[in-house]
């Protein structure tokens, strides 16, 4: 390593990125097939929405990052409803050394990769203990998802013609 490369890299940030807790807000789930009598085997058209927020805590360097999904699952013949399911799931995180213009994209990306497993496993436990097969959720481009959300509001911003 040269001297301007060793320099380099003691001056970078060190990022520390801690999950203090993770939870579950809130969760609901309606198997809404279960009230109606079945009549044989149903293919499942399942839809899935991903919103996420995040907040400073008034404890230095703690942010709370949300991860609200809500998954409806309709008949793909006849399109009535089978079950809906809302959850609501948080982390605590302790992280340091993310510069500010960049804490906002690190909490609405990092964080969430690092909950996504265990929303993944929320979700296929309730839907198989609420009688359905489990439902393994894809992984999610938390990458996209952001470029996304930034895409909708600059477009709100713009004024209407």
């Amino acid at each position: 390593m040269t001297d301007a490369q060793n320099g380099a890299a003691q001056q970078a940030p060190q990022v520390k990125m801690n999950v203090l807790t993770q939870y579950i807000r809130d969760m609901s789930f309606e198997n809404i097939l279960s009230r109606k009598p079945s009549t044989g085997q149903v293919q499942p058209d399942v839809k899935v929405q991903v919103a996420l927020d995040a907040k400073k805590r008034e404890t230095e360097n703690q942010y709370e990052v949300l991860m609200k999904l809500t998954v409806n699952s309709n008949a793909k013949d006849s399109g009535d409803p089978m079950f809906l399911m809302e959850l609501e799931y948080v982390g605590l995180f302790n992280i340091e050394g993310v510069p500010e213009e960049q804490m906002h994209p690190f909490l609405l990306i990092e964080c969430p990769r690092m909950l996504f497993p265990f929303v993944r496993r929320i979700v296929s436990d309730v839907t198989r203990d609420g009688g359905f097969p489990p439902l393994n959720l894809d992984t999610i481009d938390f990458v996209a998802l952001y470029r996304a959300e930034l895409q909708r509001r600059a477009a709100a911003q713009q004024p209407a013609n």
